[in-house]
This record gives C-alpha cells, structure tokens and sequence, in this order.
C-alpha cells in the first residue's frame, strides 16, 4: 500500500482528504500538522484525535516555529518587508515553512504521494505544489478539493456517508493564526467597499492607557523586550501580548494573488508591525543613505517573490547574505509608545548612531568642515546640470 503525508488542519477540507486518501483512492494515510506558532498544545491535541478518528495510520505535530523564525521572520525583519507598503507576509511565509517541513517529512518516511487540501481559487495551491515539486520531485501530488471541484456541501454530505459527522455551520470569519501575525477573512473581505467590524477581530480592545516600552536589536534581530533579553521568538510572542489589545496591527491588505486576481484580506499583526517599524527606525540611524537604498529595492523583490512561493530559489540565499551583511551595525534600542489603535516611535539608543554629536549637530555648525568647503562643493557637485543649462538656453 502506498504512503501519502496530507498535510493537515482538522478543517473540513482536510477530513474529507483523510476519508477520500484512504477509501477511494487505497493509500495509507500519514497525516502532518506543521505548528508555526498558531497552535496551542490543547488544539495540537485536539487535531491529532481527529486525524486518528478519521482513521490515519499516523499523526506527526511538528513544530517550526524556531525555524520559521531563523529561515524567514528574521530575513522579514531585515528587510522592513511590508507587502505593497501594508502587509507582514503574514500567511504567505508561513505557507512557504509548512510546505517546506512536510516535504521534508515525506522525504523522511519515504512516501510515494503527498496530499494538501488546497482549491482551485487561491494562492496556497500554487505555493505548496511548487515547493513539493522543487524538493521532492518524484513525489506525486493529490489535491482532493482541487481535482474533484467540490463544494463544501458535497465535502459535508460525503463525509456524513463514511459516518463522520461535521458542523456544517460554517464559522462567520476564518482565522489563521501563526508567529507572523493572524490573518481574518470574511464577508467584507471578498467587497471592495466595506471594512471588518470590530467583533471580527480576534483580539478585542481592552488596553486604554499609553504605555512605553523597550525593543533591543542585536544586528538587526530584536533580543530583548523591556530590558529582558529573552530571544527573537519570545519578544514576537510577548510584544503580541502587550499590544495587541490595543488594537494596533490591524488592517486590510489589497494585493495581487500568484494566479493574477485580486484579493483582500484582513490581518492584525501589532507584533510584526511594531517590530518593523522600530527596527527601520534604528536603521535609519545606524546605516548609510546607499545602504538603506538598495535594501529598499531588494527586500522588496524578496518579499514579493516569497509571497509567490519561491523560496527555494538561490537567489533569495543571496538576497539573504546581503541582508544580513547589513545587519552588522543595526544594533541598539528603540523606545516605542502604544496607544489604543496606533504607537509612536519616540527615538532610538546606540552606540552606532551616526547623528553622533561628535561630527556636528543637524541645522547647526558642522565641525568636519567649513562653509568654504561646502560652497565648492555644490558648484562641483552640480557641474554638469549647470552645463546642461547653459548648453540648452534658448
């Protein structure tokens, strides 16, 4: 009997996968949920019950979320990604470290097939297919939901068949929770008109009074949260606590889909935006101009190409290298203020910070040179635009 590892949520989608994989199509189910820091240890519980209640000869939990830190999140953070200037790649690089892991997994137990539970409608289908074919490409690929167009009542009334009964109410809003953020579909998301109410949002608002806090940078990767040095993944985790119920982080992201529609989807991420912004803040004091230029350009092509799946690509290791080459000065504090829907970055400490008074204070007398200096510089520095004037007068 063949193996296939489907990746699995306990979703409705991926129950009918478990059922189909195993009765119509023979093959023996090794199911895989790939935690990314969205899942607690009761809902991991949970998830593998099920998948042993739809009868899976085994359930592996693997948890990525050091990883999905150290191989994405921090190279997100290098580069101040913001997806067409909104969105933390929230869902789009926790896809690229799901597929990753369970191609990985099947590799390890030497399965013939893998199976994922996406439709024919939207990014993911795209993600996972190509990152199984670059790094197991003798594997074959099922796509139960895709394959079969079924729609979630066929799903319902087949599963009921095999006596596997399902809630068939559909929850309001879909959630998808992980390190990086929590992305909130609804309604209102599939318009172009209307925004998410405030009971849409998974965390509600019930932080009123401002308060300051620290974020340390270690070259570029924040280490410490109110003067604690607790590590990356921690200070994600803890500043999500602190500033989430303040409603900051929340949005709705208008972006191109890899199959080239359209698409909007609300997200709250008060963690990757604050970390974001404080750590391009340092940068802007830390770095030179033309350093913080060609970061600009390349974290941009960075960003969009994970977002299409393509993380395999080598081009992204050496996107990477100079990331974290740029890195090595980006060292220091930023003191940040929350208030309820938005925070403000009050300024930074480091050793590295060329606003040093040492050469000069901005709007005032430099000491590295003198006014003299400045006036042939301007005439030399604007040569040939003044050439270019006096050649073309009419």
């Amino acid at each position: 009997m063949k193996k296939v590892v489907l990746a699995f949520s306990g979703g409705l989608d991926t129950s009918f996968c478990c059922i189909y994989l195993s009765k119509d199509l023979g093959l023996e189910v090794h199911s895989v949920v790939v935690n990314t820091g969205g899942f607690s240890d009761e809902e991991l519980k949970a998830i593998e019950q099920r998948a042993y209640d739809l009868g899976v000869k085994s359930h592996s939990a693997i948890d990525e979320t050091e990883d999905y830190y150290q191989d994405t999140i921090k190279y997100l953070i290098f580069g101040n990604v913001l997806k067409n200037a909104t969105y933390p790649l929230s869902v789009s690089a926790e896809r690229v470290c799901q597929a990753t892991a369970i191609a990985n997994y099947a590799n390890k137990i030497g399965a013939e097939c893998v199976a994922h539970g996406s439709t024919g409608a939207g990014n993911d289908q795209v993600r996972f297919d190509m990152i199984f074919n670059t790094l197991i490409p003798g594997v074959e690929i099922i796509t139960p939901i895709r394959d079969l167009k079924l729609s979630r009542e066929d799903e319902i009334s087949y599963l009921a068949k095999h006596g596997v009964e399902i809630n068939a109410e559909k929850a309001k809003y879909s959630i998808n929770k992980g390190l990086w953020g929590t992305s909130v579909g609804g309604a209102e998301t599939l318009t172009s008109n209307q925004y998410l109410p405030e009971t849409a949002w998974p965390t509600q608002v019930s932080s009123t009074e401002p308060q300051r806090i620290t974020i340390d940078f270690v070259k570029g990767e924040p280490v410490g949260l109110n003067g604690q040095e607790i590590g990356a993944v921690k200070v994600i985790q803890q500043l999500q606590e602190i500033a989430q119920p303040y409603g900051i982080g929340r949005d709705i992201h208008v972006g191109d889909t890899i199959i080239g529609i359209k698409g909007r989807v609300g997200f709250e991420a008060a963690g990757p935006l604050i970390l974001i912004k404080a750590h391009h803040t340092l940068e802007k004091h830390t770095l030179t101009k033309w350093q913080l230029s060609w970061k600009d350009q390349i974290a941009g092509f960075y960003g969009n190409y994970m977002h299409e799946g393509q993380m395999h690509d080598p081009v992204m290791r050496d996107i990477e290298a100079f990331l974290a080459s740029s890195q090595q000065t980006v060292t220091g504090r930023v003191i940040v203020e929350l208030h309820p829907y938005r925070f403000v970055i009050i300024g930074v400490e480091s050793e590295h910070d060329l606003m040093s008074n040492k050469f000069g204070s901005y709007g005032e007398m430099n000491k590295g040179y003198t006014g003299d200096d400045v006036k042939g510089f301007a005439k030399i520095f604007g040569n040939q635009t003044i050439i270019w004037h006096k050649v073309n007068e009419k």
